[in-house]
């Protein structure tokens, strides 16, 4: 069993880097660590950095996702290679692009592209937004898969995935009590499908709600409530397509929780009656 003990990084490729980082530093409320070589990384928490943007093909997309030791890294290459999933060793200069001591990258079922980092940088200093969006951590993504049950029976069995609940076939899996780290919507090609950022509030929210109002910025879903997560939250839409979430209030669960199954339906998503233009949110 692979255990993953934090989530760390997207990779986005762009088409306009200087477009992205003026979007993720002046509207999403994110600080800007570093540009270099080609690519920018921004954080909105004490992490080194949660996206890296870099010259390149939009659809080149990465998830990272953090283990614990060397040990645990080659033990996981093992694990996926026994499983008949192809792996690659990052060389010293990947591993540096991604600021991490050590990586290996692996492609599950549908064909997302997945990182496993140990010992990710942190930061020494406190994260410093350029605007005050009330970000508290970078919390979790939607990954996009073609085959739902497929793709979660692949999650659960290789690595310490658990669902938490289910709307349709999409699974919100977690490694840890918080609701979901990784949720799987289906759609036919692979793909980061949103990226959260947790908000100290429900204020926060609204005040950006009304702050991309007033600047045009595409709203994709809400102001809402999730039906699975009680949180509270806000989807909008940035350069090259991404869809960005603020959520607030977000459920922990624990070994008591009971997993639940709601229909794949806008009130599943929302209880507030908010309905999604996010393709993957919607009903065929």
């Amino acid at each position: 069993m692979i255990e993953i003990v934090d989530i760390r990084y997207c990779r986005l490729g762009t088409a306009d880097l200087n477009g992205a980082v003026q979007f993720a530093t002046e509207l999403i409320g994110l600080e800007l660590v570093a540009r270099e070589n080609g690519a920018a990384y921004v954080r909105g928490d004490d992490r080194d950095h949660n996206i890296c943007y870099f010259e390149g093909d939009p659809a080149d997309q990465t998830l990272g996702l953090e283990v614990r030791t060397f040990d645990a890294l080659t033990a996981a290459e093992a694990t996926l290679q026994a499983a008949g999933v192809e792996t690659r060793r990052g060389d010293d200069d990947a591993a540096a692009a991604r600021r991490c001591m050590g990586f290996l990258n692996f492609r599950d079922p549908t064909g997302n592209s997945i990182d496993l980092v140990v010992r990710p940088f942190h930061s020494g200093n406190r994260y410093f937004p350029s605007r005050d969006a009330g970000i508290s951590e970078f919390s979790h993504v939607g990954l996009k898969t073609t085959d739902a049950p497929r793709d979660e029976a692949f999650w659960i069995s290789l690595f310490n995935m658990r669902a938490n609940d289910w709307i349709g076939t999409a699974p919100l899996m977690s490694f840890d009590q918080v609701h979901h780290r990784i949720a799987l919507f289906p759609t036919d090609h692979a793909g980061i499908q949103h990226i959260n950022f947790q908000t100290e509030s429900l204020d926060d929210i609204m005040r950006s709600y009304y702050f991309f109002r007033d600047r045009q910025v595409h709203i994709s879903f809400g102001p809402g409530r999730h039906a699975t997560s009680g949180a509270m939250f806000l989807y909008y839409e940035g350069p090259d397509g991404m869809v960005y979430e603020y959520s607030s209030g977000v459920r922990m669960v624990d070994e008591t929780w009971r997993p639940r199954q709601l229909p794949f339906t806008a009130e599943s998503f929302c209880v507030w009656g908010s309905r999604p233009d996010i393709a993957e949110f919607q009903a065929d």
